[in-house]
C-alpha cells in the first residue's frame, strides 16, 4: 500500500493530464468516427473516406520536420493550449456547417489539414511533457495506462457514437467531443505545472538546424532509426487497411454501420487487455525482440481472417488477435524511445521522427482508396458467381477489399520477417544512454 501511495504520488501530475486528455479523446473519436459513417453514406467512396485521414497527415508529415524547434523552445502548456484551442475551433466549424445545412466533404479536407497542421507542433510536445512529469523507473506503466485509455476510446467510441447518431443526430456528438474538451482544457491551464526543460543549446535554432539536430542524432543512433523505418512500413500497410476496412464492412457482408461498430468495439477490448498486461509485465530481455513478434502476430492474423471470414464473429475474432498485443509493442516502443532520446532535444528528434515514420500513412489511404474503388472493387465485380475469387473472397466492392486484406497480410508478414533479421534493432538495448532515477 505503501508503494501504491508512492506511486501516485510521483506520478499525480501525469494522471491529471492523462485521465482529462483521454476524455477529451474520447469525444474527438467519437467525432471522427461520426463522420467517416456520414462521408461513406453520403459518398459511397473508400477514397473520398480515406482522404479524411489523408488531409489530417499529408500536412503532419510535410511539416513535422521543421516543427522541433518551435516544441523544445515553446512553452509545453502553451503550447498544447493552443493547439487544442485551435481543434475546437474547427469542431466548432463543422457544427455550425451542419446545423445550417452547408457541410460538404471539402469542408472536413480543409478543416481536417489545419488540425494537421497544428498537430505538427502540439504532438511532440505532448511527447515531451509525458517525460518531464514522469519518473523514467514509471515510463512502462505510463505507457500501458496512455494504451488503456486509448483501448477504452476505441471500445466507448463506437457505442456512444452509434447512440448519440441514433437518438440525438451528429450535433450530439460534436456537442459532446466540445464539452470533453472543456474539462480538459480548463485541467490544463489551472491544475498542472510542467517543468521547464533545461536547454544545452546556445542561442536560437533555425527551424532547418532544428531538423538537422534530430537527423544528426537518428544517424548516430541507427537502432533507433531503423526502428522508426520499420514502423514506417507497418503503417503504410496498415493506413492501406484502414481505407479498406469501411467499404469490406459496410458494403462486404451482414451489419452495415453496426459491423463497423462492433469490430471497432472488438479492436477497443483487445487493446484493453493488452494494455492492462503492458502496465504489469516485467521489463522483457530484449524489447526490440517483443516489438518484432508483436508485430508479426499482428499482421499474420488480422488481414487473413477479414480477408477470407464471412460473419461478423470471425472479423471480431481477427480484430481481437491483430490488435491484443499492440499495446505491448507500444508500451516497448516507447520506452526505448524515452531511454535512448535525451529530453532536451527529445522534441526534436520527435518530429523528425514523425515525418519518418508517419510519411507513409497518407500515401496509405490514398493507395488503399484507390485499390478498393479503381482496381480491386470493379475486378471483383466483374467475376463470374463461379469463379475460385468470388469463392474465396464473395463478390462486390466488399470483395474488393477484402482481396486487398489479404494482399496487405502477405505483405505485412514479409516486412516483418525482413526487419527481424535488422542486427541494429536486436542492439538498441546495449546502446541506450543511462538516465537517472533507474
Amino acid at each position: 500500500m505503501n508503494t501504491f501511495r508512492t506511486t501516485i504520488g510521483e506520478l499525480r501530475q501525469f494522471l491529471i493530464l492523462w485521465s482529462t486528455q483521454s476524455l477529451s479523446s474520447l469525444g474527438s473519436s467519437m467525432t471522427n468516427f461520426a463522420l467517416v459513417v456520414w462521408s461513406y453514406q453520403a459518398k459511397g467512396s473508400a477514397l473520398t473516406t480515406a482522404l479524411l485521414s489523408v488531409c489530417s497527415y499529408a500536412p503532419y508529415v510535410l511539416m513535422s520536420i521543421f516543427a522541433g524547434a518551435f516544441s523544445d523552445r515553446w512553452p509545453k502548456k502553451v503550447t498544447m493550449l493552443a493547439s487544442d484551442t485551435f481543434a475546437a475551433a474547427c469542431t466548432v466549424g463543422v457544427l455550425l456547417l451542419m446545423t445550417t445545412g452547408r457541410l460538404e466533404i471539402w469542408h472536413l479536407y480543409v478543416l481536417n489539414a489545419l488540425n494537421g497542421l497544428m498537430n505538427t507542433i502540439q504532438q511532440p510536445a505532448a511527447d515531451v511533457t509525458i517525460s518531464l512529469l514522469t519518473p523514467p523507473r514509471h515510463y512502462q506503466k505510463v505507457s500501458g495506462l496512455r494504451s488503456l485509455s486509448n483501448s477504452l476510446t476505441g471500445i466507448l467510441t463506437p457505442v456512444l457514437a452509434t447512440a448519440l447518431l441514433a437518438f440525438a443526430g451528429m450535433e450530439a456528438v460534436i456537442v459532446f467531443d466540445l464539452a470533453t474538451f472543456g474539462a480538459a482544457f480548463v485541467s490544463l491551464l489551472f491544475f498542472i505545472k510542467i517543468p521547464q526543460v533545461q536547454q544545452t543549446d546556445k542561442g536560437e535554432e533555425s527551424v532547418w538546424q532544428a531538423a538537422r539536430a534530430g537527423l544528426r542524432f537518428l544517424r548516430g543512433h541507427r537502432g533507433i532509426l531503423h526502428l522508426i523505418l520499420f514502423l514506417a512500413a507497418i503503417n503504410l500497410t496498415a493506413s492501406m487497411f484502414n481505407a479498406a476496412l469501411p467499404a469490406l464492412l459496410i458494403t462486404g457482408g451482414p451489419g452495415g454501420e453496426t459491423a463497423l461498430g462492433a469490430v471497432n468495439a472488438a479492436t477497443g477490448v483487445a487493446m484493453l487487455i493488452g494494455s492492462l498486461a503492458a502496465s504489469f509485465l516485467p521489463e522483457p530481455k530484449s524489447r526490440g525482440r517483443v516489438i518484432c513478434n508483436t508485430l508479426l502476430l499482428s499482421m499474420s492474423t488480422e488481414n487473413f481472417f477479414l480477408a477470407f471470414g464471412k460473419s461478423l464473429p470471425v472479423w471480431c475474432l481477427g480484430a481481437v488477435l491483430g490488435w491484443l498485443c499492440i499495446p505491448v509493442m507500444n508500451a516497448n516502443m516507447d520506452v526505448l524511445f524515452r531511454r535512448n532520446i535525451p529530453v532536451p532535444i527529445q522534441g526534436r528528434v520527435y518530429s523528425v521522427r514523425n515525418t519518418l515514420q508517419f510519411f507513409t500513412i497518407p500515401i496509405g489511404y490514398s493507395l488503399g482508396g484507390l485499390l478498393v474503388d479503381r482496381v480491386l472493387g470493379p475486378f471483383m465485380v466483374a467475376q463470374p458467381p463461379d469463379s475460385w475469387w468470388t469463392r474465396l473472397f464473395g463478390s462486390g466492392k466488399g470483395a474488393g477489399a477484402a482481396l486487398l486484406l489479404f494482399f496487405l497480410g502477405v505483405l505485412g508478414v514479409v516486412t516483418c520477417l525482413i526487419f527481424r533479421r535488422d542486427p541494429a534493432i536486436w542492439d538498441l538495448e546495449k546502446d541506450r544512454e543511462p538516465l537517472p532515477d533507474e
